[in-house]
């Protein structure tokens, strides 16, 4: 059975202007107004792609950044109700918005997604995020997205630099996921599914993983921010990087994750703006 059967079978699909989309990217586009054709097609085959893939469900909030402004950008396709309660963003000062995606500024700029794990996610041992860059520049140290609390241990990051790494649970260098990475550009998405298996993925391939025992970890209780990590040392953890797709989501296994990549490089390939 194709996507489209598949959506249009369950009463996922609506007609506007003559053709017939996803039900839940028809509410995308009414929220953010986009009427661009290719557009609206590029969103609608990334949900039918997702929901064909049975990783719809797993998904908590996903940021297309498409629309070309903030107020289209701020949009959660899983949930595209203009509500804190619905993660849609709200943008600082200092971000660039076009076409192509959202660039922070790298100096103030961070989305609040109102996104808490702790009170979203249903299990430590089930939780990631993911991001679509379209720009290399020179790595450095900080954490670019995520939560750093400042008085537990309890945290989920991404730190772009030559050697990436991720962290969900609590701060012990055993469980980092590193890799060498030499051009920041691609997809990457980062889960843990157990105790004992946290990975990284660049697009769609393992990238790194980790097997330390983590039991003592828990769910973050900070809201998670993209552009920048929330809690401890905010002022020295912001980005450059433009962003052109973002996700909040369970576990993967490692055929989830490639799937994930193929569903959203096929939206950037229809956009024109893949890397």
């Amino acid at each position: 059975m194709s996507s489209f059967s598949f959506g249009f079978t369950l009463g996922k699909a609506k007609k506007a202007g003559g053709v017939s989309y996803d039900a839940d990217a028809q509410a995308f586009f009414t929220a953010t107004g986009i009427t661009d054709t290719t557009q609206k097609s590029a969103v609608n085959q990334l949900v039918l792609d997702l929901k064909s893939y049975n990783i719809w469900t797993k998904m908590k909030a996903i940021y297309p950044f498409v629309g070309g402004s903030a107020s289209s950008h701020k949009y959660n396709l899983k949930d595209s109700r203009d509500l804190n309660a619905a993660f849609r963003l709200t943008f600082s000062t200092g971000w660039t918005h076009s076409s192509t995606g959202a660039t922070p500024n790298g100096s103030s700029a961070y989305a609040d997604t109102f996104l808490i794990p702790s009170s979203t996610f249903s299990s430590v041992n089930s939780q990631g995020f993911s991001f679509y860059s379209r720009t290399s520049l020179s790595f450095t140290n900080s954490p670019n997205h995520g939560i750093i609390p400042v008085t537990t241990n309890d945290r989920m990051y991404f730190a772009p630099q030559a050697t990436y790494y991720q962290i969900q649970g609590t701060e012990n260098a055993s469980f980092w996921v590193t890799f060498t990475n030499t051009d920041r550009k691609g997809m990457y998405t980062s889960v843990r599914t157990s105790a004992t298996s946290r990975k990284t993925y660049k697009n769609g391939s393992i990238a790194g993983s980790s097997t330390g025992n983590d039991t003592g970890g828990a769910l973050a209780s900070l809201k998670f921010y993209i552009g920048a990590a929330n809690g401890a040392s905010l002022g020295t953890t912001y980005t450059k990087d433009e962003l052109a797709f973002s996700a909040l989501h369970d576990g993967l296994t490692d055929a989830e994750a490639a799937n994930f990549y193929t569903a959203v490089q096929t939206f950037q390939t229809t956009l024109g703006r893949q890397v």
